[in-house]
């Protein structure tokens, strides 16, 4: 191997990173894991022990801290020029506040932003840059931003357009390397916000004489222990948060363009790993204490800690929200996004930065009056093994569902003792988000939900719903009861 041909990189990537900004105790032992501190000081450290080091980071840096909510992402960039990552994607959850308010991101971040989904309708035009393009030790290595389609919902109430589908993300990697081709590429990486299942589709769509040699992703919050291989391309993720760290050491053939050797590993974000980083440590600290007396209030005291293991299965955290819409809403029905309840566990003393973390999406709830038969489809979809394994609906006690995978159908479904009939009327309530893209994650479309003419805008701020009630009411507490039972096959 000459030095001119062979290079050696080291590629660290996170996603999904939600705020997880503060270490943890784990164990007895009360060893410290994850947090900005510890994974910066591991990052420097590589950066001073190898040459050639990159850190990307694949979507959703955004959400899941109080600090986040608070400014709108602000604090959460300045948070990550601290990091100082090489590129990053633009996740779902950067678009939370708006693409406008995006934009201000953009400009407030010390590193580039790619993402190739986003369009100006009419003109076509790309509303923030679709690549970047990174020279290191004498090779050319291009990232390619691609996001996931749960962006649409936000993007229909805009000016603004996107493609969303695994077949539309592959002609826009051709045209991102096919205008490349020319300039001796080496090294071409697609950083995604897609989940893992889009992933392995996206890479077994793609050309190979396009050169694609990494997927880097996100969204799926996917544990590995090795990258997958799908038509000659690696394919990763680093689950969720920072508590680890993916890396990769690869070594690059500058004369065939490709990938020669390469390791990769999870690596686990400890104490003793590295020296945490000091400044970025003493900054977290200085920007949590500037809003801490606003939310650290006592919102209420649970009769116990309730939990939310899991957006796949009915949680006591799902129970007790669902509840509590379905009370404040008046409905038969009442459908909370698992993927809404964003901490794992809550209580017993709840602070108010508490429940805005672990619920913080303030967005509309609306009211519909479905029939039976449209309820059995939501629950028939939703179900579904493709669907229940990236997330379920929760829903309020008074409703009991089986779904059975060996008929692919629901078997049972029940509303306040009674089964569901289908010809019978029902009223619903759903976040914005669900309504956006219902025909995606209900299995319904718009048309359907408002098909009886009973639209209602419930409220304007879910979160506020949730927050008044918890204010006002004391020693709750629920229980994983069965009001979901999968019969798997």
């Amino acid at each position: 191997m000459t030095i001119e041909r062979f290079k050696k990189f080291t590629i660290l990537h996170s996603n999904d990173m939600h705020g997880d900004f503060f270490a943890e105790a784990q164990g007895e032992d009360g060893n410290l894991s994850g947090g900005l501190a510890l994974l910066s000081g591991y990052i420097n450290q590589v950066r001073r022990e190898e040459r050639n080091v990159l850190f990307v980071i694949a979507g959703d840096m955004l959400r899941g801290s109080i600090l986040d909510s608070d400014s709108q992402g602000v604090s959460t960039i300045e948070i990550m020029n601290y990091l100082a990552p090489d590129v990053v994607a633009v996740g779902n959850h950067e678009l939370d506040y708006g693409l406008p308010h995006l934009l201000k991101l953009e400009k407030i971040a010390n590193f580039p932003l790619i993402n190739a989904n986003l369009y100006l309708k009419n003109q076509q035009k790309r509303l923030m840059l679709p690549y970047h393009l990174l020279h290191v030790d004498g090779i050319d290595i291009l990232f390619i931003g691609i996001l996931t389609r749960d962006a649409l919902g936000q993007i229909r109430m805009s000016e603004f357009d996107a493609f969303i589908t695994v077949a539309d993300a592959r002609e826009e990697v051709g045209k991102v390397c096919a205008a490349h081709k020319s300039a001796g590429v080496d090294l071409t990486v697609l950083l995604t916000h897609i989940g893992f299942e889009d992933d392995r589709d996206l890479a077994a769509t793609l050309d190979p004489d396009w050169g694609v040699d990494l997927i880097i992703g996100g969204h799926s919050h996917t544990i590995l222990e090795q990258p997958d291989e799908v038509n000659g391309i690696l394919i990763t993720q680093a689950g969720v948060g920072t508590d680890q760290l993916g890396r990769f050491d690869i070594v690059v053939d500058a004369e065939t363009n490709s990938i020669v050797l390469w390791t990769w590993e999870l690596v686990p974000i400890r104490t003793g790993l590295a020296d945490p980083d000091v400044a970025l440590q003493e900054f977290l600290w200085a920007s949590f204490a500037a809003v801490r007396d606003k939310y650290d209030m006592q919102l209420t005291q649970l009769k116990r800690r309730l939990t939310h293991p899991g957006r796949d299965r009915e949680t006591e955290l799902g129970n007790l929200f669902a509840d509590i819409m379905a009370e404040k809403a008046q409905v038969d029905v009442s459908f909370v996004i698992s993927g809404s309840i964003r901490s794992a566990k809550l209580g017993p003393p709840v602070l108010l930065r508490e429940f805005k973390q672990a619920f913080p999406y303030d967005t509309p709830i609306y009211k519909f009056t479905v029939t039976g038969a449209h309820l059995r489809q939501i629950f028939r979809f939703n179900l579904s093994p493709a669907q229940r394994r990236r997330r379920i609906l929760q829903i309020n006690q008074t409703v009991r569902v089986e779904y059975d995978d060996a008929q692919g159908d629901v078997a049972c479904l029940a509303v306040r003792g009674q089964p569901v009939d289908d010809t019978a009327h029902y009223t619903i309530s759903v976040q914005n988000y669900y309504y956006e893209n219902a025909e995606d994650r209900l299995g319904l479309t718009k048309m359907d939900l408002e098909a009886l003419g009973d639209k209602q805008t419930l409220t304007t701020s879910s979160q506020n719903v949730l927050e008044d009630y918890m204010y006002t009411h004391t020693d709750l507490q629920r229980q994983v009861e069965g009001r979901i039972i999968i019969h798997e096959s």
